[in-house]
């Protein structure tokens, strides 16, 4: 190999090593941030699980998507106590991440054998839902990291309830609160009482197999489990928008 050749050969190393270190993961910063900038103001119409749901289901007949995009002032505020009372309970203190929470589920899937538990934050769901499709792997639960430090940072927590409640899956097709109210209980989202929006909200874990307008044993006993939980949390005040 000649010297002109050697030189060649190492500044080809050089600029694919800048390419890929630097460049590369500096045009995804900036992208991903202006995105998610953007989704501060302009509404989610569409997430990665949408479209997954429609190709999973595409030769199902009865199958459609329905979702209608609600300003966080037109959803009922026991939907907002609802999902926070099941799913996140220091929603409004924590930084998008509950380590209390996962120290707890990591300690009693070493200690006691349990399955190791989701311990998902509202943010955390959030960023998945709205910007990675669903996968479970390493490496998708790294790039949800970020994405949560991102809404966290960028969003705030009022933002980010309002994303999440609309475009949560609550049902096979129904993404979001006003979705939610009209499918189940023909009525809007600012309508929802408590008893209801917690019926919706104990269908979250498992919304396709489970139904807020034709509840099993197991959702109704839940979905009481939530009412009794709901006065028992503070909440910021921003919660109570009437």
């Amino acid at each position: 190999m000649t010297i002109k050749e050697k030189i060649e050969r190492d500044g080809f190393r050089k600029w694919i090593a800048k390419l890929l270190l630097i460049k590369l993961p500096l045009a995804f910063v900036a992208v991903t941030v202006l995105w998610v900038l953007m989704l501060k103001w302009v509404p989610v119409w569409v997430t990665p699980l949408m479209v997954s749901r429609s190709i999973e289901y595409r030769n199902d007949d009865t199958f459609r998507t329905q979702k209608k995009w609600r300003r966080y002032e037109r959803i009922s505020p026991e939907m907002a106590k609802a999902v926070i009372a099941s799913e996140d309970n220091l929603f409004a203190e924590h930084n998008g991440f509950d380590w209390k929470e996962m120290r707890k589920a990591i300690n009693d899937h070493k200690t006691k054998g349990k399955k190791l538990r989701g311990a998902s934050t509202i943010s955390q769901q959030t960023a998945k839902n709205v910007f990675l499709f669903p996968s479970r792997s390493f490496v998708r639960k790294a790039f949800e990291a970020y994405f949560t430090l991102l809404i966290e940072w960028i969003w705030g927590k009022e933002r980010i309830l309002e994303v999440y409640l609309n475009v949560a899956e609550m049902g096979k097709g129904v993404y979001g609160a006003e979705a939610a109210a009209r499918a189940f209980f023909d009525k809007n989202a600012s309508e929802l009482t408590r008893r209801e929006a917690s019926l919706i909200t104990a269908c979250l874990p498992n919304p396709i197999d489970r139904h807020a307008d034709r509840p099993s044993q197991y959702v109704s006993k839940r979905a009481g489990q939530i009412r009794s939980l709901i006065p028992k949390i503070a909440y910021p005040e921003w919660i109570e928008h009437e």
